[in-house]
């Protein structure tokens, strides 16, 4: 067991405030009230886009959990047992994912304080970072899935249970690249060489772009999202951007939901948005693929469905969209009814997305 000098500043902050989280309820009891918990209103009419920061955030609405009721009562009972859990945990130093949290509730010794699905335990973790101000990252929480990879000329150092370690993003790693830690926080930048950020959808074209050599030829850190990026990998993009003064730039598909990808890297997420100070990074520039590139490049495309156009008409009421590049070209595309994935650029040749489209576009950007 870790002794309080062993452990971090971020890991004592959390325990902290999660205890403090444990002492407002019994606080409440010994005054004679019935325990409350207020968070914000965590749905879709309470989010709105700050304009200043161009970010989703919270609105001014909160809902109030109260043990008056049995619902309540169980919802705050859970929040006593997972506190109880994660200051444990941080005590002993050490972390979990959220599947396991919600298997190891099964242990606790009130079937009431037992989760009935993962999602009520996921959502129960938002709400103590809402409320704590702490991130589940210093919770020591870990999502199940796998981090994405990073490729390209940069130097770090991570800290791991092992010990410290440098990696250089290129000649350290393999294909496959340096994978982004649950935390990136982790990670310090020691040197690096990048022009710019590359930020790609999908495993088939950041691929091609590793293996054509684009992040050693143009001196880009090529960042892959896989599909809706993980709150690591926005973190270190943000990070990126911010501490190593890096341009970001957003390679997708040419649909909907993959301007949604970019969405999320820019302006953040409505899951998310007590975190969009954290994760995104409004500077992040689109490259494509663009309705106007389907046009230009007669590429191979798909018929838009019925749900793809509902989706393009809802973002042109979407703050994050309405500009007149984003306007013209969902316009366009609803026009066209067509859309287009990345690898289609392989129709006009394998080289010509690291040859011709990304060099020319990120030209006229400014980037290069």
């Amino acid at each position: 067991m870790s002794t309080d000098s062993d452990t971090t500043p971020d890991t004592e902050e959390a325990r902290e405030q999660l205890i403090d989280l444990a002492a407002d309820f019994y606080d409440q009891f010994a005054d004679g009230e019935v325990p409350t918990m207020t968070i914000p209103t965590r749905t879709k009419s309470n989010i709105v886009f700050d304009e200043d920061e161009q970010v989703w955030v919270y609105g001014d609405r909160n809902s109030t959990r109260s043990a008056k009721t049995i619902s309540g009562a169980e919802k705050i009972l859970k929040a006593v047992y997972t506190i109880d859990f994660l200051s444990q945990q941080l005590e002993e130093d050490r972390s979990s994912t959220l599947r396991e949290l919600y298997y190891l509730s099964e242990s606790w010794d009130l079937d009431e304080a037992q989760f009935n699905t993962q999602d009520e335990s996921n959502n129960l973790i938002e709400d103590l970072e809402i409320v704590s101000d702490v991130k589940r990252e210093d919770f020591h929480m870990r999502p199940e899935e796998s981090g994405a990879k990073v490729m390209g000329p940069l130097l770090l150092r991570e800290q791991t249970n092992r010990g410290d370690r440098e990696i250089h993003c290129q000649d350290d790693v393999g294909q496959g690249g340096y994978q982004i830690p649950n935390n990136p926080d982790t990670i310090e930048f020691l040197d690096n060489d990048a022009k710019f950020v590359l930020c790609v959808e999908t495993g088939g074209m950041r691929d091609r772009l590793v293996e054509n050599g684009f992040d050693d030829e143009y001196d880009a850190l090529v960042v892959h999202l896989g599909g809706q990026p993980a709150r690591a990998t926005r973190r270190l993009i943000k990070r990126l951007h911010d501490e190593l003064d890096l341009p970001v730039t957003v390679f997708t598909d040419g649909d909907p939901w993959s301007y949604r990808i970019f969405g999320s890297v820019s302006y953040g997420s409505i899951k998310s948005a007590h975190l969009s100070e954290y994760l995104a990074t409004p500077e992040a520039q689109f490259i494509g693929i663009r309705p106007e590139d389907i046009v230009e490049y007669e590429l191979p495309t798909d018929p838009l469905s019925d749900s793809d156009v509902n989706a393009l008409e809802s973002e042109l009421e979407d703050p994050r969209f309405q500009t007149d590049f984003w306007e013209e070209q969902i316009e366009l595309q609803l026009d066209i009814n067509k859309k287009a994935e990345q690898q289609a650029l392989a129709s006009r040749g394998l080289d010509f997305v690291t040859e011709t489209y990304l060099p020319e576009r990120l030209d006229e950007m400014g980037v290069l």
